[in-house]
Order: structure tokens, then C-alpha cells, then sequence
């Protein structure tokens, strides 16, 4: 049976630049997002460049058969996923009561109901061959105060993080452990396909990171069993003073290195 790490979203982004980070490593890689054409394209170019062996599955995660889906195209191929990263994910732009129940609902699945239907369809096969490492990538969104745009997304990405929690906790003894990647602002396609692009831009440059560092400090937290990996000197700082700065303090800061991002709550 072949080994393999599975990465959702994994056709653009930090999805993409873990890709390649674990390739480098010689894991062979299994790709899965919603473009076919795009990820035949990048399947083969991984393939060719690091000499391992890839497979892709197009899927969207909005669907409720999408987890199983995956898993079934797997078993299919006979595919031992000894890795499996939870990437995939969107935010919605306009305001929380300006979304309909379902855009709030499908955006909740892919960030949060696919994680764990994937995670549970997959550590049933790690339980099994004593070993698994498993990656969810949340965000510092995670331990920030509400935000005024993209309401639901901190929320679901706190949510994530104490999953990852509850999955070391009753795992970890079976030779599995869980990493929540928590990325600051990352110069990706996100922020334009969520329709935030103009708060992205508003943002100190020296609070943007790639999504090549983000991958590969994700990547090596992974492979050393970190519970939790904040990329970056710089993130780890912003987190360390979100956690014991007064709150006023920090919405005063806030407003000055990301406008927009707060000022509504203020109001």
C-alpha cells in the first residue's frame, strides 16, 4: 500500500506551498480541491519536479458527500494517508445579516464540518497502523478578539483550534498528533476571493507573510508533533500580546495596523 499525504485546497495558497514543502520531503502527494483541470496541472509539475508520486481528486467541500468522497477515492487506489491536511476554506465578504442561512452554513461546512468528517474517516486507518499526523490550518483569527467583517470566520477557526486539542488528547497515545497551523495575514488569493482584498491592502506590510514560510514552518511544526504553529517571529509576538494585553489597548492597536477589521465594534 502506498503512502501518501492528503492536502485539501490544494491548488493555490498555503494548500499549494504545503504541497510542494512536503514534496521536497519525498511524501508522495494527493491533491484536492475544486478544479480538475488545475490540479491535473500541478499533480504533474509536483511530480516531475520532486520525482514522487501524485494523485488528485476534484471535490467541493460545500457538498455533504465531499469527506466521504475523498476517503472512498482513496481507499479505491489502495492509498495509505499516513498525512492528512485540512486546508481548504473561504470567508464570506458582505456583512453577517446581509448572508443567507445556507452561504453561512456551506461556508461553516468546508471550515469546519469537512475538517472533522475527513479527520474521522481518516484516524480510524492511523488508529489502525499506529501512527498518523494530521493538520488543520486555522488561523490567529483563532485567538483574536470578534471581528466586524467575515463574523463567523474566528469563531469557526477557535472551534478548530480546540478540536485539534481534543484530537492530541485522545490520540496521541495511539501514535497520532494533530498540528492547528495559525497564519497571520498571508499574501495569497484569499483575501481577493473572499472580498476583502481592500482591508488586505490596508494592512503594514510587515504584517504580511508568504505562504511558501507559512507552508514550510507548518510543515516542520507538523512533522514534530507541535500542537499548535504560529509562523513567523512576528505572528507569535502579535499572538503573545493578544493573550495578555487589556482589550481596549488592543482594539486601539488594531484599528492602527488593521483598519477596518474592528472599527464597527467600537461603534
Amino acid at each position: 500500500m502506498k503512502k501518501f499525504a492528503l492536502v485539501t485546497g490544494a491548488s493555490s495558497g498555503i494548500g499549494l506551498e504545503i504541497c510542494h514543502s512536503l514534496a521536497k520531503r519525498g511524501f508522495n502527494i494527493l491533491l484536492t480541491s475544486r478544479s480538475k483541470n488545475k490540479l491535473k496541472s500541478i499533480s504533474e509539475k509536483i511530480s516531475s519536479q520532486y520525482n514522487i508520486e501524485t494523485d488528485y481528486f476534484p471535490c467541493d467541500l460545500v457538498d455533504q458527500q465531499g469527506p466521504q468522497n475523498i476517503f472512498n477515492f482513496c481507499e479505491s487506489k489502495n492509498y495509505k494517508v499516513d498525512i492528512l491536511v485540512n486546508n481548504a476554506g473561504y470567508a464570506l465578504p458582505d456583512a453577517f445579516e446581509k448572508n443567507s442561512v445556507e452561504d453561512e452554513e456551506n461556508c461553516i461546512r468546508v471550515l469546519g464540518t469537512s475538517v472533522i468528517s475527513l479527520t474521522k474517516l481518516f484516524v480510524r486507518k492511523m488508529i489502525k497502523n499506529n501512527h498518523g499526523k494530521i493538520m488543520i490550518v486555522s488561523s490567529v483569527a483563532a485567538f483574536a478578539p470578534p471581528a466586524a467583517i467575515q463574523v463567523m470566520y474566528g469563531p469557526i477557526k477557535t472551534f478548530m483550534n480546540r478540536f485539534n486539542d481534543a484530537l492530541n488528547i485522545n490520540y496521541n497515545s495511539k501514535g497520532i498528533t494533530s498540528t492547528a497551523l495559525c497564519p497571520g495575514y498571508t499574501v495569497t488569493n484569499f483575501h481577493t476571493a473572499s472580498g476583502v482584498q481592500n482591508e488586505m491592502d490596508s494592512v503594514p506590510e510587515f504584517l504580511k507573510k508568504s505562504a511558501s514560510r507559512v507552508a514550510e514552518e507548518g510543515v516542520e511544526g507538523m512533522l514534530k508533533g507541535k500542537k499548535v504553529v504560529v509562523p513567523t517571529k512576528t505572528w507569535k509576538i502579535v499572538v503573545f500580546l493578544i493573550k495578555i494585553v487589556p482589550r481596549f489597548v488592543f482594539d486601539f492597536l488594531s484599528g492602527v495596523l488593521a483598519p477596518g477589521r474592528y472599527e464597527e465594534l467600537k461603534n
